[in-house]
């Protein structure tokens, strides 16, 4: 926005607040509001606010007295999360056309970004008299957007999942190289939607019933698919429709499929990935690395001076690699948690072995004797390592020494299993692409906690339930752009952590850890985490200006940038827009 001055023949010039836009490749320009009668200085100062200058002189002066400030709304964080909703291209995988339909997604993309929340409240924020930022009106939705029709929207969107995902998938994933796919669950307050079932509750909410979802992320973990199941579902049960999926929706002849150690079994490599010529690799479970330290396959002595070492066991793996790790601060973590339970565990039971043996009302069932020692070892996971005599008025126990030896000697060690061979994948590389499942969880952790609130699902339709999951993984999309973009003011290691080897804790660049200490970026400003950050944008207001006395309409204008805000703005190359 800017003042032009138009002349005005042999009457005063007539002063207007206009603003420049283009419209079909002109540039075009509308009038704002006529400030003729405004005091000379009252016109320069707004002049100044227009430029980004401050404005000068006591509050009192003739610039507040000509003005009055009807409202001010959130501008800056609806400006910062459009640009990167636009720059990593999310509008355009939705439909590449402008429509009132997408219009609505992309309002409800981005609001789950800017304040998650029901699609009530979605819908009362995005109405001009009660709205909690300008994106309802930079993005023109109409004025009258109410639940039902954000649910409409809801259904469209998920009706273009297969094309947004296919977009997505054409832009990050590649033949050849790994796909990561994980499973978690949430938690659902619906009695009648089809996918909450009760089964496995990651979250520890025992009692009520969950949804499954899963992720399918490239190698940085940004995720391009996203698919509900039933709360029950095991995990290797939905590593078909996601084989089919990189298959036939996606078009890829050849992947490496990562997954967890409880993801990919003997089956599911039998039955889904070997008939398509799909990789893979993932972890052994624990029996499994025992049984190769049994063997002779795996001998602990290998890893006195190295952390890795390629072994071979054709006779259970044939034409197969295994690459086994000893990391030795997970070994001492182990380590000590083991002997905390071991404890925890002796104490107890030395407790119910006090209660059998004691004068007043001792305990004499075997069946409660055993119940009680039973829940002991149970809630200590520790089963394995005790042995209980139990009978009628006699109990003893004793640590099993020899299995926690022989368990203590593989702490640490765990050994990831990959068909990919050596020309197109190290052992190195092996190991990380198992350890980037990380970044799956941190996906997440990101959209299940308060950053983009994916649970409790509240949606009784299970086409709500997909459409809801949909919006939430395009809006870690947004987000995981928006962070990598403001790494420089968020404490992140722009500048990338540092491994000696893929075994060994990553560590922090020279510049994080001066960032962490100091508490200031390189150029001084404050360093910020990404909520606190994005609040501070919307700190940076669209107020809405009435002259007084006099009959003009009002006018919106921004609020100067902090440099702070500015800093943001500049990284996430996102302008002040007027609403």
């Amino acid at each position: 926005m800017y003042i032009d001055t138009v002349p005005n023949r042999g009457s005063p010039p007539t002063i207007l607040i206009r603003e420049s836009y283009r419209e079909g490749g002109k540039v075009r320009k509308r009038t704002i509001a006529n400030i003729t009668k405004l005091p000379e200085d009252a016109i320069e100062q707004i002049r100044a606010v227009l430029r980004g200058s401050s404005v000068s002189g006591a509050p009192g002066g003739k610039l507040r007295g000509a003005f009055e400030i009807s409202r001010a709304v959130a501008h800056g964080d609806a400006c910062a999360v459009l640009a990167a909703l636009r720059a990593c291209g999310i509008d355009k995988a939705i439909d590449p056309r402008r429509s009132p339909a997408r219009d609505l997604a992309v309002a409800l993309v981005a609001q789950r970004v800017l304040r998650p929340g029901s699609k009530l409240a979605a819908a009362r924020g995005f109405r001009p008299e009660s709205a909690s930022s300008t994106l309802a009106a930079q993005l023109k939705l109409p004025k009258d957007v109410c639940a039902n029709r954000l649910y409409e929207a809801m259904d469209w969107l998920l009706g273009r999942q297969p094309r947004i995902e296919k977009a997505l998938a054409e832009k990050y994933l590649e033949e050849g190289k790994p796909v990561l796919y994980d499973l978690t669950s949430t938690w659902s307050y619906s009695r009648n939607c089809p996918l909450a079932r009760h089964g496995y509750s990651r979250d520890r909410k025992r009692g009520l019933p969950q949804i499954e979802f899963g992720l399918l992320c490239d190698g940085e973990g940004r995720p391009v698919a996203v698919e509900a199941f039933p709360g029950n579902a095991s995990d290797p049960s939905t590593v078909s429709s996601q084989i089919q999926k990189l298959r036939d929706r996606f078009g890829l002849k050849r992947v490496v499929f990562v997954g967890d150690r409880g993801m990919i079994t003997e089956a599911r490599i039998r039955k889904d990935l070997e008939p398509n010529g799909f990789d893979w690799v993932f972890a052994l479970r624990a029996p499994a690395i025992r049984t190769l330290a049994k063997t002779g396959a795996l001998q602990p002595s290998l890893f006195d001076q190295q952390d890795m070492a390629e072994i071979e066991c054709e006779e259970k793996y044939p034409g197969e690699r295994l690459v086994v790790c000893r990391n030795p601060l997970l070994a001492e973590e182990r380590t000590r948690k083991r002997q905390e339970l071991i404890a925890a565990a002796a104490a107890e039971l030395e407790a119910v072995r006090r209660a059998v043996r004691r004068d007043f009302r001792p305990l004499r069932c075997a069946e409660k004797i055993w119940m009680r020692a039973d829940k002991i070892l149970g809630n200590c996971k520790m089963r394995k390592h005790f042995e209980l005599k139990i009978s009628e008025g006699s109990f003893s126990w004793k640590r099993k020494k020899e299995a926690i030896a022989a368990e203590a000697a593989l702490d640490g060690f765990y050994a990831v299993r990959t068909s990919v061979p050596e020309k197109d994948m190290s052992a190195a590389e092996a190991v990380l692409a198992y350890k980037s499942l990380g970044k799956v969880e941190r996906a997440f952790r990101t959209m299940k906690a308060s950053d983009l609130e994916v649970r409790p699902i509240r949606h009784w339709l299970d086409r709500r339930v997909r459409a809801h999951l949909l919006i939430c993984m395009l809006a870690y999309h947004v987000e995981m752009h928006m962070r990598k973009a403001l790494a420089p003011m968020l404490f992140h290691d722009e500048d990338g952590s540092t491994r000696e080897s893929p075994v060994a804790k990553a560590e922090r660049s020279r510049s994080a850890r001066r960032k962490a200490a100091t508490k200031r970026t390189r150029s001084g400003l404050e360093v910020h985490d990404f909520r606190g950050l994005l609040k501070h944008l919307g700190d940076l207001t669209m107020n809405r200006v009435k002259p007084k006395g006099s009959k003009e309409r009002e006018f919106d204008i921004p609020s100067s940038p902090t440099p702070t805000q500015a800093e943001a703005l500049r990284l996430l190359n996102a302008k002040i827009a007027s609403s």
